[in-house]
């Protein structure tokens, strides 16, 4: 017998097997929960598969959030700070004061519950848990800091500058890291990570919820889906519409969006959409559709791809956050910040339903055979278990 350093028995199944009893995980976001956006649906997505693979969750998050969550994980709110409603990504004034009071909740929960591991999303929660102590930290990455900064802050390079501090400081004290792709995880490891403890693991498919339609009606539309931060490259996004409307019909634009208040920020003319739930934006993605991924930033993983490819939509998208997709294969894939290329391929795409059918039901294929929630919960439960067990 050997023990994990939470003290758990791993005890013999069978001979030649292990069996492990199983962990208490604190999934912690430093963020609003919930909020249909992809970083606190990612958050949702890991700890519903540490709970499938047999392990105790409980989420610990701000204060507030965006609806109700459907999930039925436990969740731990911290007090909130007055004024705090915010669902925007980025930096703001009253984010250190709601990470202080995560820190206190997050560390309650760690104490009250028995946790073995805490789960960090993101930068604010991996500070939050480092600082609280008590259990292991493994630190699900979503993006690279010198990456997103330049979007928020100003002046570029000294916000580059800051992120690469954060990116070299921070990710390398967590017990282990998961980055949702290779890039990522060589850029950590360059920044002073172990490299056997980044593991790669990519955000899973809801194969469920956007399952392919039996056909597509209604007329042909452009969609994007998403907020509208500056980080999405929507300003970009609008010089493609503008190249693709001069060379073609006049193709209706849908950006499906929680914002409460987009149309003045657009830089383009197009429909809004208001979603409120999942069921809403399949709805959406099971019509007869283009969807455009604009973004330009490298680091993170668009989940709104993984949604538009278990929809089995045609996709249009720059290379940087092309993650798992193949030009011509899964997807039109065009080169970072090109206005042209991204309007041939909309226009090839509006041009021709059979190509829509194909790369649509190939990306279908993609999402079931290398996002399946299954095997994905596999993979995550063999690194709480090496996280366990590492003193």
């Amino acid at each position: 017998y050997t023990r994990a350093r939470s003290g758990r028995r791993l005890t013999p199944a069978r001979p030649g097997l292990l069996r492990v009893t199983p962990l208490n995980i604190a999934v912690v976001g430093a963020c609003p929960y919930p909020v249909p956006q992809g970083s606190q649906v990612y958050m949702r997505d890991t700890a519903l598969a540490f709970q499938r693979a047999g392990h105790n969750i409980r989420l610990v998050t701000y204060g507030y959030g965006a609806g109700d969550d459907p999930s039925g994980l436990p969740i731990h709110r911290c007090s909130n700070f007055p004024g705090a409603n915010t669902t925007s990504a980025g930096p703001s004034i009253v984010k250190p004061v709601l990470d202080l009071l995560l820190a206190s909740t997050l560390r309650q929960v760690v104490r009250e519950h028995a946790i073995d591991i805490i789960d960090a999303h993101n930068y604010e929660a991996l500070i939050v848990a480092l600082a609280t102590g008590g259990a292991p930290v493994l630190y699900h990455a979503h993006n690279a800091m010198a990456d997103e900064l330049p979007h928020f802050l100003r002046p570029r390079v000294p916000a580059q500058t800051f992120g690469h501090w954060l990116d070299r400081t921070f990710p390398k004290r967590a017990h282990a890291v998961i980055a949702p792709h290779k890039r990522l995880r060589e850029y950590l490891i360059d920044g002073g990570c172990i490299a056997a403890r980044v593991h790669v693991v990519p955000p899973h498919a809801d194969l469920d919820t956007f399952g392919p339609p039996a056909t597509r009606s209604g007329p042909i539309r452009l969609v994007y889906t998403g907020n509208l931060d500056a980080y999405q490259n929507l300003a970009f996004l609008g010089r493609a519409i503008e190249c693709a409307r001069s060379s073609s019909n006049n193709l209706p634009v849908i950006i499906a969006t929680h914002s409460p208040a987009p149309a003045k920020s657009l830089p383009f003319r197009a429909e809004i959409v208001h979603l409120s739930n999942l069921r809403d934006l399949a709805e959406l993605l099971a019509g007869d559709i283009i969807f455009a991924c604009p973004r330009t930033s490298w680091s993170g993983y668009p989940i709104k791809l993984l949604n538009a490819m278990a929809a089995a939509a045609p996709i249009v998208c720059c290379e940087s956050s092309a993650h798992g997709l193949t030009n011509g294969l899964n997807a039109i894939v065009v080169p970072d910040n090109d206005p042209t290329a991204f309007a041939d391929a909309i226009i090839r795409l509006a041009q021709s339903p059979q190509l829509r059918r194909t790369l649509g039901a190939s990306a279908r294929t993609t999402a079931e055979q290398h996002h399946n929630p299954n095997q994905i919960s596999r993979q995550l439960d063999t690194i709480l278990h090496l996280v366990a067990s590492r003193p």
